[in-house]
């Protein structure tokens, strides 16, 4: 009789938090968690380190498990030849960028899975992304690589280490940018005639019948939009409004935005948005609802207060934890297969909805071959008021029927096996997504929407704290580490201000100003007035970096400019003020000619020129009128409120009106005579 039994391996990332990390804890390969055991391994045992990074929800980074670290002889080789390493980028972002900057300078591109190879002390001497299991797609095999490197770092061992000493001085010399902090700054910089270049720059990459920008693939660039909806508001430019709107539109109708449940995906693989990347990213969501706060704010279109709802209950449901902190992402896959969660056969479609199957797949673009790999993404070609005039259909009625329908194939869908759910906690993607609340709140005036980004703060206060006055990165299980990096404190900062402005509450304000300082402390270079990716104290990098591009996350440098000159007024805190407008000025004509790479630095230089209303609302019953206010477009704001005079703050110093409400429209806190009707104060803004 013959026993069969299974090998179950287990390496060092067992017991870690991770879920990327520990989705490999049982590859054959050794994986170590990057750390001082693995480095100093590498440096006795004189081997090179493999430094593999992806993350939970990434597709490639599954597939290539599949092919190659779950295989026993490749792993084999893996271990002979190598220390190797895990790491979650969204854990160490710190790193990724680093590691992620040497592969595009030896290769041209970058993306995930990222796999580096480096000398024993951590330099970058080889690297690529996906590599297959045998040659294809003009890739050498992931065994051959293998294979090479370490035939090269036997035999030309000097060689290799003159190369990554060269690659570690690049990485250095491409950090040093940015002038010093002492220069003059040049007024003719901040001008309307950049303002309208930058709308020029943004609109020649268009796509006007499909909205976006550039080809396929198609991000939300939601940087950009918010730019666009912004510079209507001050100039009246109506081309600007309208690719804004008709790139949120499109979005919503199509594959990108999951039209059952809620929330929007990565990226489109296509023009039209129809065929999303399907991982769902918390920050995404948090972005595009953030933007569409704006857009409703603006336009009063009733599809943009659909999808904020929709994708606000998205988050709740899916990505909400016990604890009130947001979780990371919904896988792309499920079953081992990108999207199967939400796509659909149209028989499937047929035998759950009967007669009304009929009109739901002629709207949703549902076909029998199918519309996406012989299977259907449910997506729009239009709104569906357009769809029901071209059907000649009620409105209401046309409602009616998709609503129902799209219950019944939820209720349906909700019994497949669900994507794997990443449920770290990070503490930046928290503070975007409390930003988004907070701007929810102000379009739509949902006390539950400011009800859960209270929460939200208090949950990140009382688990992501540490002793120094600082925060930690990432939280799970309740276990909180890695020291936070400056996106995590510039997009806190930013959501206490926000929180300050739909709440009145001030200590949010004070708790802005003490984090501003913290980071000023530990993260500042001096010379230029900009802010390095890490803390001083860190010292597991080979380079202290400084990030200033508007990614698919916002620049910490950025976001920390625009926090400076908000807190600057609040504070009067003129040094902070200079600083923003400093580091914006100092990246030049690289905003201008490139604002899909700098969208939020792109926003500086048009609050600089616009200027910015300084408004403070006392009196009693403040709480109560504020939603009034907060539901008007006025991007380009300081807003504080309180039922009573407040010394501490400029804004609030000697503002007591005699009963009822005051309203404060202030420049350099010299202000117009006080107003006691909203609609009045509004009306002279």
């Amino acid at each position: 009789m013959t026993n069969f039994f299974i090998v179950k391996h287990t390496n060092h990332l067992i017991n870690e938090t991770s879920p990327y990390l520990l989705q490999h804890a049982h590859n054959p390969v050794n994986w170590h968690p990057w750390g001082n055991e693995a480095i100093e391994k590498a440096k006795q045992e004189n081997k090179p380190i493999l430094v593999s990074i992806g993350y939970a929800a990434c597709h490639w980074c599954h597939v290539m498990e599949r092919e190659s670290f779950e295989n026993e002889e490749t792993a084999m080789l893996m271990n002979e030849y190598f220390i190797n390493i895990k790491i979650d980028r969204e854990e160490r972002p710190d790193l990724d960028h680093i590691y992620m900057d040497a592969v595009q300078a030896m290769t041209g591109s970058g993306g995930w899975p990222l796999n580096v190879f480096l000398t024993p002390d951590c330099k970058p001497f080889f690297g690529g992304t996906y590599f297959p299991p045998t040659k294809a797609f003009n890739r050498n095999s992931w065994t051959d690589v293998l294979k090479n490197i370490h035939h090269s770092y036997q035999t030309r061992r000097q060689e290799i280490d003159d190369q990554a000493e060269g690659m570690v001085k690049h990485l250095a010399n491409a950090n040093s940018f940015g002038s010093s902090i002492n220069d003059q700054q040049n007024p003719s910089f901040f001008t309307s005639e950049n303002v309208n270049t930058i709308a020029e720059n943004i609109l020649k990459q268009a796509d006007t019948t499909w909205g976006g920008f550039g080809n396929a693939p198609k991000f939300p660039q939601t940087f950009s939009i918010q730019f666009l909806l912004r510079h209507y508001h001050f100039t009246k430019d109506e081309n600007a409004l309208k690719q804004a709107v008709l790139s949120l539109d499109k979005m919503i109708c199509g594959g990108i935005y999951d039209q059952l449940g809620g929330g929007f995906s990565r990226y489109s693989t296509d023009a039209k948005w129809i065929a999303p990347h399907f991982e769902k990213m918390l920050y995404d969501n948090a972005l595009l609802i953030g933007v569409l706060s704006e857009a409703y704010q603006l336009t009063k279109k009733n599809l943009y207060a659909e999808a904020i709802v929709q994708s606000v209950e998205f988050v709740q449901q899916e990505l909400l934890s016990s604890e009130t902190g947001f979780y990371s992402a919904l896988d792309a896959d499920s079953e081992g297969v990108e999207g199967k969660f939400y796509t659909w056969d149209k028989k499937e479609i047929e035998a759950i909805l009967g007669n009304d199957a009929s009109i739901f797949c002629e709207v949703y673009n549902v076909a029998e071959e199918g519309n996406w790999e012989h299977t259907n993404i449910l997506w729009m070609e239009d709104e569906i008021e357009n769809i029901a005039i071209a059907k000649g259909l009620a409105l209401d009625h046309l409602k009616t029927i998709l609503s129902n329908c799209k219950q019944q194939l939820l209720d349906r869908r909700n019994k497949r096996i669900k994507p794997l759910l990443d449920d770290k906690i990070l503490l930046g993607w928290n503070a975007l997504m409390n930003t988004a609340l907070s701007k929810a709140f102000a379009a739509l005036g949902h006390n539950k929407y400011k009800e859960l980004a209270i929460a939200n703060m208090e949950f990140i206060e009382r688990r992501m704290a540490n002793e120094n006055g600082g925060y930690f990165h990432t939280y799970k299980n309740g276990q909180s580490k890695i020291i936070a990096f400056l996106d995590d404190y510039a997009y806190m900062i930013q959501a206490y201000i926000f929180l300050q402005e739909i709440t009145g509450n001030s200590n949010y304000l004070s708790k802005a100003k003490e984090l501003t300082n913290f980071v000023i402390d530990n993260f500042s270079e001096d010379a230029t007035g900009y802010f390095f990716y890490t803390h001083k104290n860190q010292k597991d990098i080979i380079v202290r970096k400084k990030e200033v591009y508007d990614g698919a996350t916002p620049s910490g440098n950025a976001i920390m400019a625009l926090n400076l000159n908000y807190l600057s007024i609040v504070f009067d805190e003129a040094g902070w003020k200079s600083r923003a407008f400093k580091i914006t000025e100092s990246l030049g004509n690289a905003i201008i000619r490139h604002p899909a790479s700098f969208g939020v630095w792109a926003s500086i230089i048009q609050q600089k020129v616009v200027g910015i209303y300084e408004i403070a609302i006392v009196g009693n019953n403040v709480l109560e009128i504020l939603p009034a206010l907060l539901k008007n477009y006025i991007p380009n704001k300081i807003l504080q409120s309180s039922t009573n005079e407040n010394e501490k703050f400029p804004l609030l110093k000697g503002k007591s009106p005699k009963g009822g409400i005051g309203y404060y429209l202030c420049k350099d806190y010299v202000c117009k005579e006080v107003e006691t009707n909203l609609e009045t104060f509004l009306a002279n803004m």
